[in-house]
C-alpha cells in the first residue's frame, strides 16, 4: 500500500490509515481521495494495474493522472463520479477511458464517500475496474471504440451484464449487435455456458419452431433422425434472437410461452423440456410500431424489453472511425501483408454518412485494401462519391488555432453549446482547446 499524509483540509491520518488497512485486502484497484481531489493513499492492486515508477501519483490528481486534464472532469465535458457523489451524499458509478501504462482502457469507476460524525466528506473511496469487453485501442477482435455515444452503450451493457434481465439491442443494421450481444454473455456469471445466435429474419413458421426447438424422428418429411433445437444448445449460456422482429405472429406466442415458464416441446413430442438459458434480443425494426399495427405481440414486447440498450449509429462515434479502421486493418489472415491507411484517407472516411455503419465501413476498407499495392490505403482507394455520403451528415473541418481563437471571442454560449454548435463532443472541444493553450 502506497499513501502519504494528507493535507490540512483532507480526512485525519488515522482515518487514512484505517482505510488503507481496509483496502489493502481488496482484490479490485482501489484509491482514497480528499475532497480537493487529490491521491492519498492506493492499494497494491491499483498500483500493479494503474501505477507507473516513471510517474507517481500520491499528492497528484486523480484527474491529471486518470486523464491527464488539468481540471476535473466535469469541467472537461465528463461526467465526475466526485461532483456526483456530493450531491447524492453516497455512491455514484461512471465508465471513463484512463490512461494506463498499456495506453487508453474503459474503465468503471465506483466512488463512494466517507463523512465524519458531523455528516461532513472528509475523503473518498474510488473502486476501479478494467472493462475486457471492450477496447479503446485497435483491436483484432471484439467492441472497440472510445466516443462518447459508444461508451453511453458500453456502460449500458456494464450495468446489466451481471444480471439475468433479458436485453434488447435496439439499433440500425450494421452496428454491431451481435458483438455486443456477445459481450453482454462474456461478462456476465455465463460466460463459460454456450453463447447460441439464431437467426430469426428468414425462417418460415415450420422451419423457426424446428430450428429453436429441435423435432423428433418422423415429426415431419425429412425429420430422418431426433435434432437437439437451439434453445437446448443454449443450456447454461445464452441465447441471442438476432432481427427477433422478423419472428411470425403465430411463433411469437410460442416463443412468449417459452419465456415465460421456461419449458418447451420439440416438433413432435409431448414431453414438456426446461429450458435455462438467458435471453438477448436483438433487432433493427421499430418495434412499439409494428406492436400498433399487429405485428407484434405487445406481451411478448415487454418480456424481451425489460433493458434495452440503444446502439449509436456510426455517424454518431465519428470519433471511433480512425480506432475501427485501424482495428479492421489488423484484422488480416496469417501471411497478409500489414495495411495501414494514410491521414487524408482517414478524414475521408470521417465525411461519410455510412448507413451501413460498421460493416459499411468494412466493406469499403477490404474493397480500398485490393488497390494498395504498397500496403497504404490512400484517398484515391476509397469510393469519391459513393451513395453513403450526405452532405447534411458530415463533421467540420478541423480547427486550426486561429479560427478556434475567433470562434471563442464570438460566440456568446456554454462550452456545451459551443461544442454542439462545432459539431463535436464538449471532451474533443476540451482536448482542442488545451493543445492550442485556450484551456
Amino acid at each position: 500500500m502506497t499513501s502519504s499524509l494528507p493535507p490540512p483540509n483532507g480526512p485525519h491520518p488515522d482515518q487514512v490509515q484505517s482505510l488503507v488497512s481496509f483496502l489493502e485486502h481488496e482484490a479490485d484497484p482501489m484509491i482514497v481521495l480528499d475532497p480537493e481531489y487529490n491521491i492519498l493513499a492506493a492499494n497494491t492492486a491499483y498500483q500493479r494495474q494503474f501505477g507507473s515508477v516513471d510517474k507517481p501519483f500520491i499528492g497528484h490528481k486523480c484527474y491529471q493522472i486518470s486523464h491527464h486534464y488539468d481540471v476535473p472532469c466535469d469541467q472537461a465535458g465528463e461526467h465526475c463520479p466526485m461532483k456526483k457523489a456530493q450531491e447524492l451524499r453516497g455512491p455514484d458509478r461512471v465508465l471513463h477511458i484512463h490512461h494506463t501504462p498499456r495506453g487508453p482502457e474503459h474503465v468503471e469507476v465506483e466512488l463512494r464517500p466517507i463523512l465524519d460524525a458531523k455528516g461532513v466528506i472528509t475523503a473518498y473511496v474510488e473502486r476501479l475496474k478494467l472493462v475486457r469487453s471492450a477496447s479503446a485501442r485497435p483491436s483484432n477482435e471484439g467492441l472497440v471504440g472510445s466516443s462518447p455515444a459508444f461508451n453511453l452503450a458500453l456502460s449500458e451493457l456494464q450495468r446489466v451484464a451481471p444480471s439475468m434481465l433479458p436485453v434488447l439491442l435496439l439499433g440500425e443494421s450494421g452496428t454491431g449487435k451481435e458483438l455486443f450481444a456477445r459481450a453482454v454473455h462474456e461478462t456476465s456469471e455465463r460466460a463459460a455456458g454456450p453463447f447460441v445466435v439464431v437467426d430469426c429474419s428468414g425462417l418460415t413458421e415450420t422451419l423457426f419452431e424446428s430450428e429453436l426447438f429441435g423435432h423428433e424422428k418422423g415429426a415431419f418429411t425429412g425429420a430422418t433422425t431426433r435434432k437437439p433445437g437451439l434453445v437446448e444448445t443454449a443450456q447454461g449460456g445464452t441465447l441471442f434472437l438476432d432481427e427477433i422482429g422478423d419472428v411470425p405472429l403465430a411463433m411469437q406466442v410460442k416463443l412468449l410461452r417459452l419465456i415465460e415458464s421456461g419449458t418447451y416441446r420439440r416438433v413432435g413430442s409431448v414431453e414438456t423440456l426446461h429450458a435455462n438459458f438467458r435471453l438477448i434480443a436483438a433487432t433493427h425494426k421499430p418495434l412499439e410500431k409494428m406492436m400498433e399495427k399487429g405485428e407484434f405481440r405487445q406481451d411478448l414486447y415487454y418480456r424481451i424489453s425489460a433493458f434495452p440498450i440503444q446502439l449509436p449509429p456510426l455517424r454518431h462515434r465519428i470519433e471511433d472511425i480512425g480506432l475501427l479502421a485501424n482495428s479492421f486493418l489488423q484484422r488480416v489472415g496469417p501471411g497478409k501483408r500489414r495495411l495501414t491507411i494514410e491521414v487524408d484517407a482517414l478524414t475521408q472516411l470521417q465525411r461519410f454518412a455510412w448507413p451501413g455503419n460498421v460493416r459499411e465501413l468494412r466493406n469499403v476498407l477490404e474493397r480500398a485494401s485490393l488497390f494498395a499495392d504498397d500496403g497504404v490505403i490512400r484517398s484515391v482507394h476509397l469510393p469519391a462519391a459513393p451513395a453513403s455520403i450526405s452532405p447534411q451528415i458530415s463533421t467540420p473541418p478541423p480547427f486550426n488555432g486561429g479560427t478556434l481563437v475567433d470562434v471563442l471571442a464570438t460566440f456568446k454560449g456554454t462550452r456545451s453549446e459551443l461544442a454542439k454548435h462545432m459539431g463535436i463532443s464538449e471532451r474533443t472541444l476540451y482536448r482542442r482547446l488545451k493543445e492550442q493553450g485556450l484551456a
